[in-house]
Formats: structure tokens, C-alpha cells, sequence
């Protein structure tokens, strides 16, 4: 039985433990093709990765390694030549990250979302050259335990007409 997009959207979470049975290779780069398709101004695909081994995925310390993840990967936009380039660089690629998230939850692996990699010295440790932005850096695998999800503001709430 498939999920609805909506229902997918609405249970995937961060996850804070992960097993160690490994992700497989293939799925991992479906998922990460799947997320290519993120709307992006002009079709530039603004997006880089980084797989994060082992020896830097100690230097970065997190507080928690990732909470057990056995995949750790780092989601990198592009600079762009003009302010507006750069926020639309950031945009598309976070819309990466959202399909990214999607697809691999579909697949019943769940991931974690850190913005550690923006810090200045894991910037350095990752190599990050200037005028990048560091998007996040996902933990990835099977979840241990999916929590229940945090109560949200009704989105009437958020809602402003104009005349």
C-alpha cells in the first residue's frame, strides 16, 4: 500500500536514533537523484555533496555523532554572482533537502537535519571554498524509534490577505 504525499509529509521526522544496519548504496543515490528534480531558477541544479567519512565525521563533533547514523552527508549551495542568486541558490537546494527527506522516508530510512556545518571551523574541516552555504549535514538510516510529531501553529494562523 503507498502512502499519500500528504501523509508522507506530514510523518517524517528528525530522528535522534539511529540502527546500525547500513543504508544501501543504490537507494541512498535514488533518493539523492529524486531530490535533483528540486526546483531550481534557471536550472542551474545550485547543489553539492559531501560524504563525510569517519575521520571527519569525528573532527566535526557533534554532540552526539549524528545519533548513530551510518551515513553522514553534507548538503552544500553554490555561490552565486548576485545577492538575489545566492538566496535563489539556497532556496533550491533546501528544496533538495526537503525531497531528499521525503524520498528516503518513503523508503522506510529516516534521517537527521544538523546545521553544524555552517559553524566557521567545520566550514574549514569540510573544505567549504567561500561564498558556498552550508545547507545542513543529515545523519542517515533506519530510525530505532520515530517520535510523535510536535504541535504546530494552525496554518490559518499563518495566512495574510492582501487587497
Amino acid at each position: 500500500m503507498s502512502i499519500s504525499t500528504i501523509d508522507l509529509i506530514k510523518s517524517r521526522r528528525n530522528i535522534k536514533a539511529f540502527k546500525s544496519d547500513p543504508v544501501e548504496e543504490e537507494a541512498l543515490i535514488s533518493w539523492l537523484e529524486a531530490a535533483s528534480f528540486a526546483p531550481n531558477h534557471r536550472c542551474n541544479e545550485p547543489w553539492e555533496l559531501l560524504r563525510i567519512g569517519p575521520e571527519t565525521r569525528a573532527k566535526l563533533k557533534h554532540k552526539s555523532d549524528f545519533w548513530g547514523a551510518p551515513v553522514v552527508i553534507a548538503l552544500l549551495s553554490k555561490p552565486g554572482a548576485t545577492g538575489l542568486e545566492r538566496d535563489e541558490n539556497v532556496m533550491a537546494a533546501a528544496c533538495f533537502a526537503q525531497n531528499f527527506l521525503l524520498a528516503a522516508h518513503e523508503a522506510g530510512v529516516g534521517t537527521f537535519w544538523s546545521s553544524i556545518g555552517g559553524l566557521p571551523h567545520n566550514r574549514e574541516l569540510l573544505g567549504v571554498e567561500e561564498g558556498y552555504e552550508v545547507i545542513g549535514v543529515f545523519g542517515i538510516g533506519y530510525p530505532i524509534e520515530v517520535p510523535a510529531a510536535k504541535p504546530r501553529t494552525p496554518i490559518k494562523e499563518k495566512i495574510k490577505t492582501l487587497p
